[in-house]
């Protein structure tokens, strides 16, 4: 990667950016399909061919308890004994972080597929962002010593997002921020330019594959009352942030508990068990990282209830916040998506008149805004699963309120005693 491109970059530097840049997105694609499609062999080895072979139903209470807790037990056996203990505690790291040195990468990997496909309620972001920032800048500084660090690591999150969101639409706009922010005086688009390649080839080589789907099914939005429905999305989006931002208060303390007790196997071992009961009590839609499961509760939300919305809703945000405190590696973005639709529809069902395609994209918006602190992300994930564009200009002015509530408050992200 090259040092920062200069003021009047010619087009040719800004080609020569690119080459690195198309084979750390394709790298970063490829890293991500193979962990997930391994994971999910083992989740449906986990979860249907065992419990086939012992006879045993595999959403039955006791086969839900005795999973996650298993789980729990095996991840806190890797924290605790392999190289590099996987990694820091996800509760004390950002997204995108400082890389991390190589010997770390196989226990967060290791640790990454056993909760992926033991139901903990994380998703994949966080660990595959760390892996892919690692190898970026191990293999980038050994190619080109005199090349900055921030140049591998911006390229490596690009592709990771553009592949995990399968657009580059993604990137750009969670990028814009640090870019923004760094020293280089050069225009936007010429700082954008490579990370933008990378994530382009990052969702490309994703969409290859498989094709994300975070749409959810519901109604599609009239654009009847506009006035009104600015009003109803703005308290929905902010009830919704309010939500969030009790998660953001609880993470801490839930933390320091975690760390007083000490040592890694009893924190996730019990932190398994609890996220088992949690599991019993919400039921299947409320295990795993939440996707594929937000959509079958779209599905399903007419025949639920209010009642049994809000418990899901509930339980999937108490197992997030057990899991990040107890130190499971994952992502809390793909949960806290679920649990902004599940309040979306939640409020659909106690207000009809309200269309649920705004509620479920307030509610996400509001959600991921908390967990996040990220408004352009916030947006990306509320037009992601609610994909109307008639939409946009509401969800645009419904983050402003959502936004005010959360200003100065603090992020979900433990700050670690040095």
């Amino acid at each position: 990667m090259p040092s920062s491109t200069p003021t009047s970059a010619p087009a040719r530097t800004l080609l020569a950016s690119a080459v690195p840049a198309l084979l750390i997105g394709v790298g970063c694609s490829l890293i991500l399909l193979a962990v997930m499609g391994f994971a999910e062999v083992v989740q449906q080895w986990l979860w249907q061919t065992l419990p086939q072979w012992l006879g045993v139903a595999p959403h039955s209470k006791g086969w839900i308890v005795g999973m996650l807790t298993a789980t729990g037990i095996a991840v806190g056996l890797v924290v605790a004994y392999m190289p590099g203990h996987a990694g820091p505690h996800p509760a004390t790291a950002s997204l995108i972080g400082a890389p991390q040195p190589l010997p770390v990468l196989p226990g967060l990997l290791v640790a990454l597929v056993l909760g992926l496909a033991g139901g903990v309620s994380l998703g994949p972001e966080y660990p595959i962002m760390t892996i892919n920032i690692a190898l970026a800048v191990a293999i980038g500084r050994a190619v080109r010593p005199e090349s900055r660090l921030d140049g591998w690591v911006m390229l490596a999150a690009s592709g990771t997002i553009g592949a995990l969101f399968g657009t580059p639409v993604a990137a750009a706009l969670i990028l814009t921020e640090p870019v923004m922010r760094g020293q280089d005086t050069s225009p936007l688009w010429n700082r954008l330019f490579a990370p933008l390649v990378a994530a382009g080839a990052g969702a490309l080589t994703t969409t290859l594959f498989i094709h994300p789907i975070f749409a959810v099914q519901v109604p599609a939005y009239s654009g009847g009352g506009v006035l009104l429905d600015l009003v109803a999305g703005s308290a929905i989006a902010v009830m919704a942030a309010a939500l969030g931002l009790l998660a953001v208060y609880l993470l801490p303390p839930l933390y320091r508990l975690g760390q007083r007790i000490g040592h890694p196997l009893l924190v996730l071992g019990g932190g398994g068990l609890l996220l088992g009961l949690l599991g019993v009590l919400g039921g299947p839609l409320t295990l795993f990282k939440g996707l594929t499961e937000m959509q079958a509760l779209g599905h399903s939300a007419a025949a639920l209830g209010p009642a049994q919305l809000a418990l899901i809703g509930l339980v999937k945000l108490a197992a997030l916040l057990v899991a990040a405190a107890c130190g499971f590696r994952g992502g809390r973005i793909f949960p806290a998506v679920f649990v902004g639709v599940a309040f979306g529809l939640f409020a659909h069902a106690v207000v009809p008149a309200i269309p649920a395609a705004l509620t479920v994209a307030c509610g996400v918006l509001g959600l991921v805004l908390a967990v996040t602190r990220d408004g352009w992300l916030g947006l990306f994930m509320a037009a992601a699963v609610v994909p109307d564009l008639r939409l946009l200009p509401i969800l645009c002015l419904v983050v402003l309120p959502a936004w005010l509530l959360l200003a100065g408050k603090p992020q979900m992200q433990v700050i670690a005693a040095r």
